[in-house]
């Protein structure tokens, strides 16, 4: 197996966590009673799976490193997706799904922001431009779950019990 630099283990764990954050949409979108909301999932899927084919293309450039690369994002997304069922197990609802995920694009924001930082220190341009695209995408994305979370909470009584 070939060893992989700090920068491809940051690129393979973005990889890893876009293509877990489209199995975690497709848990929690039917959760999802609002249609504004049920839309802007739609979309943050849409926007994960560009994401996987963007850093695939670029993964598909690093001769000799591309098995280690994708086999490191295959280990993230599993391990993103035992944290998604761990965390939205029997009875889960639409909110829980919503707290998961701001946790998750939390962690997609922080990962991409250290991507970009490896990258220009590496002088690694392709990296850096796919970070400055995807840097706002995620950002959106949390802002979009927190607020949806939020709008769900003000929703619900909060004497019932859970």
């Amino acid at each position: 197996m070939a060893e992989i630099t700090t920068t491809e283990e940051k690129l393979a764990e973005v990889t890893g966590l876009a293509q877990a954050a489209q199995g975690t949409i497709d848990k929690v979108a039917p959760l999802i009673d609002d249609g504004e909301l049920a839309a802007s999932l739609k979309r943050m899927k849409r926007e994960a799976e560009e994401t996987e084919e963007r850093c695939v293309s670029l993964i598909d450039q690093r001769d000799g490193k591309k098995t280690a690369i994708l086999d490191k994002a295959r280990e993230t997304k599993q391990e993103a997706t035992e944290m998604m069922d761990t965390y939205l197990g029997e009875g889960s609802d639409g909110l829980d799904g919503l707290e998961f995920m701001t946790m998750a694009e939390a962690g997609e924001v922080g990962h991409w922001e250290i991507l970009a930082q490896l990258s220009k220190k590496g002088d690694e341009s392709e990296l850096v431009e796919l970070a400055e695209w995807a840097i706002p995408i995620q950002e959106r994305h949390l802002s979009e779950v927190r607020s949806g979370s939020l709008t769900l909470a003000s929703s619900q009584d909060p004497h019932e019990t859970s």
